[in-house]
């Protein structure tokens, strides 16, 4: 008689749980509390879709690595798509894709999930992996006091609209389960240490995909609520708003999107407004631009017609980023369709006790620390957690409507914050290196940063060059791209001056420019004519500006010919 009743009441709990499921197919249904209006996330389905997110992008940077950057402005080939092997998987352990994400969870995990912006830029500055672009940037600042959200503002950084944030978002959509102001909120802490504008909403474009489809499976769906978590006037958004269109005037014809999208986001100079290329000294071709990588990854989930493998393929084969691209395709899809899409093919030879490159990270520790974040995250946003009627664990998953960021762009930037980091700060960062031209930078003139500088073992700070101590040896990485020398400070009541001692190669010569406030104050030749004993000291009246917060520059121009490094002496603000 007992063991018929536990039948009937365990039958009765399933048919209940059943109905429950019925009543919210798509997990998506409010449900109206006491608190006010909350999704149901089972805890399983949780685990198992960020499981599948993360073994997503994992594949699809993967497949895509053999092809990066190797078609600049046309399609890859179908024949020239890569082959898919076993263990393919698990070279992801050493894609900056992924590791550098890792730098940011151990953040989050040791200081907690309102860690600001500061600290976040302390550990990131701390990292010993190699960096390129917006990221290589921003550690730069970030060494040499600069602190977020400055490290990634155009003023110094000419790579704050580049796809860096872009392909190291993923994290903060993981651990934010439907809910799109903690994806954005992470972004601003996150993104703003590398990016700005453009750059910063491709990241939180990503993220609150990812954040949403732990509730759906329409791709077109899940792009949309990406879209509302950026300003709708930025350029980002129009480009995703166009693919969106072009898909419904093709939704057959992928490479007629593509087309549309290059001849636009490529081809047009509107777009590329505040490209890189200049200053990374890359051809025209090369487009690291996150708007570009961005309708490229949407032209693959859009197209994909929901297979995995046939949007990832889609993405990598629009070319330009085609390793990051499918890799965000992947996870994002891997998570809307869950554990079960990514199985077999895909993670056949996953080495789980691999760690991932730079970090204490092996997989199943990755998912570990996603999870307690994930909970953390839910409880923070006012979610709870409760037990079905079967005995398992449910999200109450506050339903939020997104509040973007405000709207800036890089190539009309505002003005920075001023935000650099403490003495004591700076105690913190303990990054070890041979030779460090932010580091020399840094200590030749406290205070002061450059950008748009050649940096490698041959420039930076000398005991004795040209016959005096202590020179700072500069050189501009392009024609068109000088070297500067910056700061932000606060001027003296007080007859405030500049002095500053340069000097030149003696068969060489190079512009010198002092800016203030983005105005060209003053433009002199050093070469054998101004400065025939090697050295020259200028001095400059500040009076004009005292009391006030400026911004200065110093330039190191190319003027044409051989020998255009730039050799500092000695920059001195009196009184300070």
């Amino acid at each position: 008689m007992r063991r018929t009743l536990l039948v009937i009441l365990t039958t009765a709990f399933v048919l209940m749980a059943a109905l429950q499921v019925l009543a919210y197919p798509s997990l998506v249904t409010p449900l109206v509390s006491d608190s006010g209006a909350f999704r149901r996330l089972p805890a399983e389905t949780y685990r198992q879709k960020m499981i599948a997110g993360w073994l997503g992008q994992m594949f699809g940077v993967s497949y895509g690595q053999p092809t990066e950057f190797r078609y600049l402005g046309r399609m890859i080939p179908e024949a020239e798509v890569p082959p898919i092997y076993a263990g393919m998987i698990n070279e992801a352990f050493e894609q900056d894709d992924l590791y550098v994400e890792m730098t940011f969870l151990q953040t989050l995990d040791t200081h907690g999930l309102e860690a600001s912006a500061g600290q976040a830029g302390i550990d990131f500055a701390n990292s010993e992996y190699q960096l390129w672009f917006a990221n290589l940037a921003a550690r730069d600042n970030l060494r040499a006091g600069i602190a977020p959200p400055d490290s990634g503002h155009p003023v110094f950084s000419a790579y704050s609209d580049d796809i860096d944030f872009q392909i190291e978002a993923d994290f903060a959509g993981l651990i934010s389960p439907g809910m799109p102001n903690r994806a954005i909120a992470l972004g601003e802490t996150f993104g703003g240490i590398m990016n700005y504008g453009d750059g910063l909403y491709a990241g939180q474009f990503v993220a609150c995909m990812y954040a949403e489809a732990f509730f759906q499976t329409e791709p077109l769906t899940i792009v949309q609520a990406g879209l509302n978590c950026i300003p709708p006037e930025s350029q980002y958004a129009e480009a995703i708003r166009n693919v969106i269109a072009w898909w419904q005037q093709s939704p057959t014809d992928w490479q007629a999107t593509w087309t549309r999208i290059n001849d636009q986001y490529n081809l047009n100079p509107a777009y590329r407004r505040y490209a890189s290329n200049e200053a990374a000294g890359t051809p025209r071709e090369f487009n690291i631009d996150a708007k570009i990588n961005g309708a490229f990854v949407v032209m693959g989930l859009l197209y994909g017609g929901g297979d995995l493998l046939d949007s990832m393929t889609i993405a990598m084969r629009a070319g330009q980023d085609s390793d990051c691209n499918p890799a965000t395709v992947g996870g994002i899809l891997a998570v809307a369709l869950g554990y079960e899409a990514v199985m077999n093919a895909f993670t056949i030879g996953l080495d789980t006790n691999a760690h991932f490159s730079y970090t204490n990270y092996r997989f199943d520790d990755l998912i570990e620390v996603s999870e307690r974040l994930a909970r953390q995250s839910i409880v923070i946003a006012g979610g709870a957690t409760e037990v079905d009627l079967v005995g398992d664990e449910v999200f109450l998953i506050p339903l939020q409507v997104p509040v973007t960021s405000p709207f800036v762009q890089s190539w009309e930037h505002g003005p920075i914050t001023g935000s650099y980091y403490t003495a004591e700060e700076m105690s913190q960062i303990r990054f070890d290196a041979p030779r460090s031209f932010a580091r020399d930078v840094a200590r030749f003139a406290p205070g002061w940063a450059a950008i748009g500088c050649v940096q490698d073992d041959l420039f930076g700070l000398y005991p004795v060059l040209l016959g005096r101590p202590n020179v700072l040896l500069t050189q501009p990485l392009a024609e068109a791209t000088p070297c500067r020398l910056i700061t932000n400070v606060q001027l003296s009541d007080t007859a405030p001056s500049l002095q500053i001692t340069v000097g030149h190669y003696p068969r060489g010569e190079w512009r010198f420019s002092l800016i203030i406030n983005g105005q060209s104050i003053s433009e002199i030749l050093i070469g054998p004519e101004t400065a025939p004993t090697g050295w020259i000291e200028l001095s400059f009246d500040l009076s004009a500006f005292a009391g006030q917060t400026v911004w200065l520059e110093l330039l190191n121009q190319d003027d044409g010919g051989m020998w255009n490094n730039g050799y500092w002496g000695e920059i001195t603000i009196n009184p300070f």
